[in-house]
């Protein structure tokens, strides 16, 4: 990797370790506030930028008709040229221009593509350290292979995250043929992967991989670096061997240089409240019956008398009188019971298991094994459990077989990570609401590029039912109707449970329909494929809205395009809004709505003090004034979005607490 591309990136020093990263930030509360302030300040890009994105963008498409008259063996002599200045000049404007036209020539004649304008714009910003905000629709897969193939030809390793496999595993295959025509080796990793398959992945020059397994990859990096030797002789060693020697060697990444982060909002802040964490399996002596003694004691306490139980924080706390009858209880018994904190916290985890962890909501039973659900994407997370002893008492509390309990070896947060590449940059449909703390945390600014085409979706609003019932009745009426008129109809549910019911509900209507969740996301490419077609009616959880694309069929284009119903908001209105726009795509016709009730989990929890006053307001119908709803949807979103920031800030600040712990047990990231 050239030293231009380091001066690009304004990095001077790598952290002491196992290969090139960022040193971890050390900032502080004020720091954060500046950071949120300049976030704020520059939300959605200033006119100056906006003019230099069209102005470059004006200069690759003059290079458009030259390029077309190539034969391919003069277009790849043009490759070499330009890997050749872009090694010696870094990411200069001239360079890079040509690169991105040298990649859409390419793109057209490989995979008959060609970027638009505002793709050129795109790609540029996130060449350049920024998260661009693009609507639905508007290739942000093939935008992302501009940066990655210039930033790949200068030199530096390009890892491109996505949020699921399936979306890795497609965009790694679609592309492979372009970044081929460069010379450049595409790797992918997905779960289940042999050390060897996955340290081969890494030392391509592009690879496509999930948030999760990198994060991962990269503690298990740091744990090898600490039973091995370490400090400036192993950055040495691997940046001098190159990927040859990093295939080979124990360490799976090669280095934080250059990410993509697709689906950017979703990952590094909806994601970014529970940290990742590596722990080893250890025989628990305590046995089941410890587990269901504290479970029955957890079942016989009363709320508020004996626990505080705090649904937004997700949190339980005893009371004094909780931990007075905790200790007449365990007044004789051994183990643990007799070690206060030990058994307030077991009776805890107990309560947490009895009220804060719903089956099919928060974890599915499959196989005889509780499996828990990703709440932003509703897909099932692979071999991941709850620690200190959550996820047994959930077992005991399904009736199901002890699973060993496991010991945190390693840890880390998501805005911990993130922040040690060298350069990062993202893209999403829906950021602008979290700019400032993106760049409070990140350091990224949050740019928005219009569309390519005019959006002609048509917003039918909402409608707010008193109760359940009301509001399946009127989903399946609106189903229903849609279908009759030949459209298509995604109907978006917040959990697997919500997605059954409702799909009860059209099965009792008579309505064939698919369901997309936990259960089914095997089979995601083929239920996408079909969602277009006319007649067609597909519940989903959180997972239809993020990656995958709608296409619809003349018939239904015809008709008035794919009808999206929200059947209950989600905390923050930007993901209600990512799910809205997988209708009226690239200039498609479309139409959204949201159909909700009083009695949701978002309104439960953060606007409860309203609900009794408005319930009063509602129409003989059983439905709210229109003006009402809208208030009492902000309202909600506003708190539960303060809520959530809060967490993350705890949860950064707890993980440096723990990792100072674990560091001087000898066991830290």
């Amino acid at each position: 990797m050239s030293r231009a591309l380091l001066d690009d990136w304004r990095v001077n020093e790598f952290a002491a370790g196992l290969y090139p990263e960022r040193r971890d930030v050390k900032d502080g509360r004020l720091d954060r506030f500046i950071g949120s302030l300049h976030g704020r300040w520059a939300q959605g890009g200033s006119p100056r930028r906006g003019h230099r994105l069209r102005r470059f963008a004006g200069r690759v498409e003059a290079l458009a008709d030259a390029l077309s008259e190539l034969d391919e063996d003069a277009l790849r002599r043009r490759v070499a040229a330009v890997r050749a200045a872009l090694m010696v000049d870094g990411l200069a404007d001239s360079p890079v221009a040509e690169c991105f036209a040298l990649i859409r020539e390419v793109c057209s004649r490989q995979l008959g593509l060609r970027h638009y304008p505002v793709q050129l714009m795109g790609g540029y910003a996130m060449l350049r350290g920024t998260l661009a905000e693009m609507q639905t629709g508007e290739g942000k897969t093939l935008t992302a292979v501009l940066p990655a193939v210039t930033v790949a030809l200068a030199g530096a390793p390009v890892h491109v995250i996505t949020v699921n496999d399936y979306l890795a595993s497609r965009d790694a295959a679609y592309l492979t043929p372009v970044y081929a025509f460069f010379g450049l080796r595409v790797g992918l990793i997905v779960p289940d992967q042999e050390s060897a398959q996955r340290a081969e992945a890494y030392a391509s020059d592009v690879t496509y991989c999930v948030n999760k397994d990198l994060v991962f990859d990269y503690l298990r990096d740091r744990i090898t670096q600490k039973r091995g030797r370490a400090g400036a002789r192993a950055v040495l060693d691997n940046w001098l061997a190159g990927p040859r020697h990093a295939a080979g060697s124990a360490a799976l990444l090669r280095g934080l240089y250059f990410a993509i982060v697709d689906e950017a909002d979703s990952v590094l802040i909806d994601e970014a409240r529970t940290p990742l964490i590596i722990s080893s399996d250890v025989d628990d002596a305590n046995g089941r019956t410890l587990y269901e003694q504290a479970l029955a004691l957890a079942a016989s306490l009363e709320s508020r008398t004996h626990y505080l139980l705090r649904a937004r924080e997700r949190s339980i706390e005893l009371t004094d009188a909780g931990r007075a009858a905790v200790a007449d209880f365990a007044r004789g018994l051994p183990g643990l019971w007799g070690i206060a904190r030990a058994r307030e916290e077991l009776v805890e985890q107990g309560l947490s298991a009895l009220h804060l962890f719903q089956r099919d909501r928060h974890y599915i039973i499959a196989d005889d094994k509780v499996q828990i659900v990703d709440e932003y994407t509703g897909r099932v997370m692979a071999d991941r459990s709850w620690e200190r002893g959550l996820h047994q008492m959930i077992e005991v509390k399904e009736g199901l077989d002890l699973s060993k309990r496991r010991d945190t070896i390693s840890r880390i947060t998501y805005q911990r990570f993130f922040r040690r590449y060298l350069c990062l940059a993202g893209m999403s449909g829906t950021a602008t609401e979290v700019a400032p703390e993106m760049r409070s945390v990140y350091a990224l600014d949050v740019l928005r590029i219009a569309p390519n085409r005019p959006v002609i979706r048509r917003d039918l609003g909402q409608r707010v039912f008193l109760d359940s019932d009301r509001r399946w009745a009127a989903v399946v009426e609106r189903a229903a109707e849609m279908r009759a008129q030949g459209r298509a109809v995604l109907i978006g549910t917040r959990s697997v449970a919500a997605s059954e019911l409702a799909s009860e509900r059209l099965t009792a209507a008579g309505l064939v329909h698919e369901v997309l969740n936990a259960r089914q996301d095997a089979r995601e490419a083929e239920i996408i494929k079909e969602a277009g077609q006319s007649g067609r009616i597909t519940v989903a959880t959180n997972m239809a809205g993020r990656g995958t694309d709608i296409g619809l069929s003349p018939e239904v284009r015809a008709a008035g395009g794919l009808h999206v119903i929200l059947s209950e908001y989600h905390d923050a209105a930007r993901i209600d809004r990512q799910l809205f726009g997988r209708a009226g795509r690239q200039g498609d016709p479309g139409s959204c709505e949201a159909i909700v009730s009083l009695d949701d989990e978002l309104f439960l929890a953060h606007a409860s003090p309203l609900l009794g006053w408005l319930r009063a307001r509602a129409a003989p119908t059983g439905r709210l004034p229109a003006h009402w709803g809208r208030l009492l949807r902000r309202y909600a979103q506003a708190a539960a979005e303060r809520q959530n920031s809060r967490i993350r800030r705890q949860t950064v600040d707890m993980d440096k607490r723990v990792e100072q712990s674990l560091a001087f047990a000898g066991k830290g990231e």
